[in-house]
């Protein structure tokens, strides 16, 4: 890889950093848990990218480039997922809990005695 081409490479890798963090932030708190959700799709094409970037490259920054556009893609997935689980998990109906007097009121029948040991 020539000098020019790689200064295209990381004109485009630096336009496209920008790029990424002015749509992001533009996008409202509300909505950026379901959207990062819904886009690990996407995540998984950016690290099919940056094995196909590895595969092209033929020096040791193009080694280096590929390297850690594969970590930084692996971390979205991973991050994507984690999150979607979370989001789920706020879903879920917790179990019922009995009411503290019902409790007591148990407790004290399976031990054939008054809670305050009384009897």
């Amino acid at each position: 890889m020539s000098y020019p081409a790689l200064l295209v490479d990381v004109t485009i890798f630096v336009l496209s950093l920008w790029v990424g963090f002015e749509v992001i932030s533009k996008v409202p708190a509300t909505l950026h848990t379901p959207l990062m959700s819904a886009a690990n799709s996407i995540h998984g094409i950016v690290l099919a990218g940056a094995m196909l970037i590895a595969v092209t490259a033929h020096n040791t920054i193009g080694y280096i480039i590929a390297f850690v556009a594969a970590a930084f893609a692996a971390a979205n997935v991973v991050g994507g997922y984690v999150v979607t689980g979370r989001m789920l998990k706020m879903f879920r109906k917790r179990p019922a809990v009995p009411p503290p007097a019902a409790t007591h009121a148990v407790e004290a029948a399976s031990n054939g005695r008054p809670k305050d040991g009384s009897a």
